[in-house]
């Protein structure tokens, strides 16, 4: 058990470390040959923070543990919308952008509604399947591609966030180096964590859901905690909740699309309740935008969503029990 755990927690390391060089050797790679650095950005980078999730989630999917793969997808965003969100609204009062409003909350909230739909078939055609088969794969993976066109489009607007973050370029045979090391690790960090996550339920005699949606989701989430804090503590509010609001449509869109494409995932009703409180929480977080200070995610609302994710943990554990 505490071996389980030491591996579990290098695997951890492992990702966030691979996902950290393959961003930085891509992103040298893409610089060097003139790609533009909007186009970097909206790629390479963002893909970057969201890989511990990606990996994960194929390793998951190929063994077979459903549970694990969609714990991963739906916890990741709720511990990001109530515990990233909490943490970084703690640090400093979050100022939204309109843009993020108007388009990216409610896309966010568009995402969760779609996993609910396409996961339980009861819904649309009346079989009791269950599953996020390879059809429904393509249909979220084109509302990524969507997306995508929508923030191109939208860093073309005054209102789009800039990004000042110098890209360094290094030597091309050590930007390849860097990107195939950072793949590596990944790999060798996703099999820690998929591996070991298994063998703690198993050990616990607790269900592979569980560790996914605690564990598993908030371990795969360090990226996008990192990156919040810090936008937070030096008052880059666009930066901290875009990254949280992407990351949650980067989630389900991309990653449980492609999942999906590559091995249908059977879905587990009692993930229900767990999307529901994402899609309520993301319903919150739109309204609280026009409470108080307009577009402004003060220090009480963040202390509110700290409380939700924590009665939301010890609901987990005694359901569990």
């Amino acid at each position: 058990m505490i071996l389980n755990l030491v591996l579990l927690a290098i695997g951890f390391v492992l990702l966030i470390k691979g996902a950290d060089w393959l961003v930085s050797g891509a992103a040298s790679i893409a610089k060097r040959y003139n790609i533009p650095e909007l186009v970097i950005g909206l790629t390479i980078v963002a893909f970057g923070t969201s890989t511990p999730e990606l990996v994960v989630n194929v390793l998951a999917s190929f063994k077979g543990s459903n549970d694990i793969a969609l714990g991963n997808i739906i916890g990741s965003n709720n511990f990001n919308l109530f515990f990233i969100l909490g943490i970084a609204g703690i640090i400093y009062p979050l100022s939204v952008k309109r843009n993020t409003v108007w388009r990216e909350i409610p896309y966010s909230l568009l995402a969760a509604l779609i996993v609910l739909l396409v996961a339980n078939d009861v819904f649309v055609d009346g079989t009791a399947g269950n599953r996020i088969d390879r059809t429904d794969g393509i249909m979220l993976l084109l509302f990524f591609a969507a997306f995508l066109y929508y923030a191109y489009l939208s860093t073309k607007t005054d209102d789009a966030p800039e990004d000042n973050e110098e890209i360094k370029v290094m030597s091309g045979l050590k930007s390849a180096g860097f990107t195939l090391a950072g793949l590596a690790l990944l790999v060798a960090g996703g099999k820690l964590v998929v591996d070991n996550a298994i063998d703690i339920a198993r050990t616990l005699q607790v269900s592979e859901k569980l560790i996914g949606l605690t564990i598993v989701a908030a371990g795969t989430s360090l990226p996008e905690l990192a990156t919040s804090a810090v936008a937070a503590m030096k008052k880059r509010s666009d930066i901290a909740v875009g990254n949280v609001v992407g990351s949650n449509i980067f989630n389900v869109f991309f990653i449980l699309g492609l999942s999906a494409v590559i091995k249908p995932i059977n879905y587990n009703l009692s993930f229900n309740t767990d999307c529901l409180l994402l899609i309520v929480g993301t319903i919150l977080l739109f309204g609280v935008m026009f409470v108080g200070k307009r577009h402004i995610l003060g220090r009480l609302e963040a202390v509110v969503l700290l409380l939700v994710f924590l009665g939301y943990t010890c609901y987990l554990i005694f359901e569990a029990v």
